[in-house]
């Protein structure tokens, strides 16, 4: 992605977050695609204006839940002199300054992912003996807070304790974490219900503005959630995701170590990912992805 004529402060697995003077940065989510914890060589065409477009989503939707650091998608909003080829268009969040809490917050509502095999390999989640004979994508009694610390670039993200959140974070503010997170994680079950869909499990970041605790980053997106059609989720299988999981079980059917450098991405499958993002966001949100600032095709 071209540089932009302002401080870069950071640049993540797929966002580059940028100095705005004051109390904004500039968060862009760009092309990349990250599975296992590395980017991949290929891009996904438009992977991230449908980030920005379904984060934007749900910020609004659960603004009566959680404050966030959103201010703004509009390009036009930036006092920016940018370069002719800066492509920005759908994919920037112009945000409040936070200071982010060392805790991500990931809620389940079924037995999936990462989760099945630590059960699978442990009998447990999080360091929490679970029931035996569950099966993959079991429906939980109710949702989970189950977080994790965040990796460094190139490292797996840790999964620890509640406890474990509480020496980091402090009793109170965990467990307000771990509240809200499955506030939000409810609205978004039922909002997702209504158009025939499943939220299997889903990350949330957190950081504090002037104390008070607001949602950051990405919200409910496909490369941040797990999103199953309900009419073919059926315990014991897995159901068909809108989200990177084919990726992920392309790449693990590979002889490789999950480790730089990543194998290449054939073109067909680069364009089923965008596919499968795109078809995520409008189904999702009941919106046309084309509407969206920036989309092209």
């Amino acid at each position: 992605m071209t540089e932009l004529p302002i401080p870069k402060l950071y640049s993540g697995k797929v966002r580059d977050i940028y100095d705005l003077g004051g109390d904004r940065l500039l968060m862009v989510a760009s092309d990349r695609m990250s599975a296992f914890d590395v980017v991949m060589a290929e891009e996904i065409p438009d992977k991230g204006r449908v980030l920005t477009a379904t984060s934007d989503y749900w910020f609004e939707r659960v603004a009566d839940l959680v404050a966030s650091h959103l201010l703004s998608t509009d390009v036009a909003e930036l006092d920016v002199d940018l370069p002719p080829d800066a492509d920005l268009a759908g994919r920037i969040m112009i945000c409040r300054r936070a200071e982010m809490l060392p805790v991500e917050c990931i809620v389940r509502g079924y037995l999936a992912g990462s989760a099945w095999k630590d059960y699978r390999a442990s009998g447990s989640m999080n360091g929490v003996a679970l029931p035996a004979g569950l099966l993959e994508s079991s429906r939980f009694p109710e949702p989970v807070f189950t977080p994790s610390t965040k990796a460094e670039l190139g490292d797996h993200d840790e999964n620890i304790s509640f406890e474990r959140a509480v020496d980091l974070v402090g009793r109170e503010r965990a467990e307000q974490l771990r509240d809200v997170s499955l506030a939000i994680y409810e609205r978004a079950s039922a909002v997702a219900a209504e158009r025939g869909l499943l939220v299997a499990d889903t990350k949330f970041e957190f950081g504090l503005i002037d104390g008070e605790l607001v949602l950051c980053d990405e919200v409910l997106t496909p490369d941040s959630s797990r999103f199953w059609p309900a009419d073919r989720w059926e315990p014991g299988s897995t159901p068909p995701a809108f989200d990177k999981q084919p990726l992920r079980d392309y790449l693990d059917g590979l002889d490789w170590d999950k480790k730089p450098p990543p194998p290449p991405l054939s073109d067909e499958l680069v364009a089923e990912t965008r596919a499968r993002y795109v078809d995520a966001y409008e189904r999702i949100t009941g919106l046309r992805f084309a509407d969206w600032p920036g989309v092209t095709a």
